[in-house]
């Protein structure tokens, strides 16, 4: 009998433990869950100290294709309040993605700096606090309830806040740039929580992620139909150096392709594809205001070529976009090497077109005579220094971009020598031409000239 109290002693002793052990973790439980009650309160407040650090960058009206010219009055006044640098232009802005992982912003120390953040900046910290109070809540839950439901009833709070919060901002966001900062962004910290085997998160990152890119489309379309509409004589200005709207363009496109590198987002280039196609539409509109075709061709190839500097200062490859717009600079620029030489040497242009290469011979039904060609030689040997000089002088002041400008050069002077090769080579099949050796211009004289442009090249 006494060893049988003994056992319901022990038994006893060992219950009366674990009772004791279950009111301990009763009394962290309680504290824990009183706890998570003042979460709501905590990041309402959160949210509101970061409102106060907002930086805008967009209104409904900063569009590729509008013409800033035409606002108003009022809303020029507002002009320099808004951070424009950033409009259509990533610079800095990509370094939120180095940041990614960075503790979350302490708002009172960046407000009493005075120091005020593009929405994505915010997004960011808002995310992080929430991916990290979110990780230690659930390892909570499932350690001390072995389940997470709970977690889901104790941060319905934060998640309705937040979600109040995104709604009210979403509708009036029009920074494009900044959306897909916070589209690349969602992507990285679902990463991170993937990589933190926490998925308390998982539909909630879904759900903003499904909320941000409509948004982005939209805003994108805003662009792409500022572009289509846009109302060339009102833009059009007499000035056959880059235009502000494609400069806008570019830095726009830059932006996105940057932001697709590791991404290789199809839709996004697609979208792009569109956008391209809506501003070499406006651009070619844009250069049939201008009277004479030579300054057409100068004005689109110096709008491409700076479109092409764009992108390649971004430091990427440019893809498609930058493949259309180096064909439609190669295309034009051979057009402009056209233009220019047969402004200066038309009679010696159409010559060689049209009858260099036919039979010389006094046989032939029209033999091409000394007389035809003597005008053209003498021409040439006369004046063909200077107007080489004038051609490079036309070049300088026609180009915003000097090598550009070089290289064009180079393009005409290559191509009027072959025109003078063939020139040099009809004569030479011309019976009686040797009178007119002494008046031709050596090939390695042209060559010469050539090379002396060619050094500031």
């Amino acid at each position: 009998m006494e060893s049988l109290l003994g056992g319901f002693q022990v038994e006893i002793g060992s219950i009366s433990s674990e009772i004791k052990t279950l009111q301990e973790k009763s009394m962290g439980m309680g504290l824990k869950l009183k706890n998570r009650r003042v979460l709501s309160a905590h990041f309402r407040a959160y949210i509101q100290a970061l409102e106060k650090l907002q930086l805008d960058i967009a209104s409904a009206n900063d569009l590729i294709g509008i013409d800033t010219r035409s606002t108003s009055l009022f809303s020029r006044a507002r002009e320099p309040l808004k951070n424009r640098s950033a409009v259509f232009a990533l610079g800095d802005r990509i370094n939120i993605l180095k940041e990614i992982d960075q503790p979350a912003l302490i708002p009172h120390i960046a407000e009493a700096s005075g120091t005020k953040y593009p929405y994505e900046v915010l997004f960011r910290s808002l995310h992080k606090l929430l991916m990290d109070t979110a990780t230690s809540e659930y390892l909570f839950c499932i350690e001390f309830f072995g389940e997470d439901s709970i977690f889901y009833e104790i941060f319905s709070g934060p998640f309705t806040v937040i979600d109040e919060h995104f709604n009210a901002i979403l509708p009036n966001f029009f920074d494009a740039i900044g959306l897909m900062l916070m589209i690349r962004i969602t992507h990285q910290h679902q990463l991170i929580m993937s990589r933190r085997r926490v998925p308390c998160l998982d539909s909630y990152l879904d759900k903003v992620n499904i909320a941000l890119w409509p948004r982005f489309k939209m805003v994108f379309d805003l662009h792409l139909t500022s572009l289509r509409n846009a109302n060339v004589r009102t833009l059009w200005e007499d000035d056959v150096h880059p235009h502000y709207v494609m400069r806008r363009y570019a830095e726009f496109t830059a932006s996105l392709v940057q932001l697709n590198v590791n991404y290789g987002d199809g839709q996004l280039e697609l979208n792009m594809e569109r956008l391209r196609v809506a501003v070499d539409d406006l651009l070619v509109k844009l250069a049939r205001m201008f009277s004479r075709p030579k300054q057409q061709t100068i004005f689109l190839i110096n709008n491409y070529d700076m479109i092409l500097a764009v992108l390649k200062e971004a430091g990427t490859e440019g893809g498609r976009t930058q493949l259309q717009f180096e064909e439609l600079l190669k295309s034009n620029t051979t057009v402009f090497v056209e233009e220019l030489l047969l402004e200066h040497f038309n009679d010696l242009i159409r010559f060689v077109k049209t009858r260099a290469g036919e039979d010389t011979s006094s046989s032939s039904e029209r033999p091409v005579t000394v007389n035809e060609v003597e005008p053209l030689v003498k021409d040439f040997a006369s004046r063909w220094k200077g107007t080489i000089e004038v051609m490079h002088k036309d070049v300088i002041t026609s180009f915003s971009n000097f090598l550009c400008g070089m290289e064009i050069l180079k393009a005409a002077l290559t191509q009027l020598l072959l025109y003078y090769t063939r020139l040099s080579d009809c004569i030479k099949r011309i019976d009686g031409s040797s009178a007119l050796n002494k008046e031709l211009v050596s090939i390695s004289s042209i060559m010469y000239e050539i090379k002396k442009y060619s050094r500031t090249f």
